[in-house]
């Protein structure tokens, strides 16, 4: 509950929702009691979080993920898939398929690829086990985020006239919008077991690898909005291009959305004010920001209390 309650606040008053607020290092295990199936996207999101702390990351993002696999087979959950990443493969030549050896250049990678290693060897006739290895996502979303490349480029230009790229703008990308990534989920929970377990699957479209700067163009075209842009950060050694065909054959996935549709959808959100950017919306700065409260909230409270 990093980011509040507001972007699930409508599920609240679904009787067939249930919260619980807890941590996946040291929940009762019995919430895993008389569950079906996991989807466990428990983790401290992207790659600048997680160099933020790469301690905690290796502690949530795969210790954390290792535990609850464990504690789901032990309890009888049938199925229980991973939300993995595409930044595993880190910077690498060609087209990479599922197959293709991983290079994971930040702590969040590598930790993607430990709990990828740990939850896909305790998979068995029992216990269906799936990794889905996500595109770098965008779109607009309930708890919107505005550090990711579309999203971004499409609030930089909202708010200076200019699209913010991440420099040398070369650098390749696979992009999937959030609905699709949703979808992929959904439709691997559906699938039958035998096609599934044991099995990674990368979430995209081959049409959607894109290098920056190319992006952009699209995202301004999108937006219906002249292409200016500028320069921003240090050159960027991740670079990869990704294959899709095993998801779009084995479970007949496709996509639905593109970049142009996400532009013009967070373009408009923005005009109309129906979303805004803020610190929760760009993830390692809200992380920062946490952590610097506490520091302020220990320093003046007594017995716990501030007044």
């Amino acid at each position: 509950m990093f980011f509040g309650i507001e972007s699930i606040k409508e599920l609240l008053s679904n009787p067939n929702y249930e919260l619980i607020k807890d941590d996946i290092r040291w929940c009762n295990p019995n919430v895993l009691k008389n569950v079906d199936a996991v989807i466990d996207m428990a983790a401290l999101s992207n790659d600048p979080s997680g160099n933020l702390n790469p301690e905690k990351t290796m502690e949530i993002n795969y210790k954390g993920r290792e535990r609850i696999a464990k504690i789901a087979k032990k309890h009888g959950v049938e199925r229980y898939i991973l939300a993995s990443s595409c930044s595993i493969y880190g910077f690498q030549e060609g087209i990479l398929t599922e197959e293709s050896n991983i290079n994971p250049l930040t702590t969040y990678a590598k930790a993607n690829g430990l709990a990828e290693q740990a939850t896909l060897k305790l998979a068995d006739d029992s216990f269906c086990v799936t990794v889905l290895r996500q595109s770098t996502v965008f779109g607009l979303s309930p708890r919107m985020r505005f550090d990711l490349a579309i999203n971004g480029m499409t609030l930089g230009f909202h708010k200076n006239g200019k699209i913010p790229v991440m420099r040398d703008g070369n650098q390749w990308r696979p992009f999937v919008h959030i609905k699709d990534t949703s979808n992929a989920f959904i439709t691997t929970l559906k699938a039958e077991k035998t096609l599934v377990n044991k099995e990674i699957f990368n979430v995209g479209s081959n049409d959607q690898n894109y290098q920056i700067l190319s992006l952009a163009k699209m995202v301004a075209k999108g937006a219906d909005i002249p292409f200016k842009f500028e320069w921003y950060g240090d050159p960027d050694n991740r670079s990869y291009r990704i294959n899709f065909d095993k998801i779009s054959k084995i479970l007949n996935y496709k996509t639905t959305l593109k970049p142009k549709d996400g532009a013009k959808e967070i373009s408009n959100a923005l005009s109309k004010g129906l979303t805004e950017p803020s610190l929760k919306t760009k993830t390692v700065e809200w992380y920062k920001y946490l952590i610097e409260s506490q520091k302020i909230v220990k320093e003046v409270e007594l017995e716990g209390k501030i007044l």
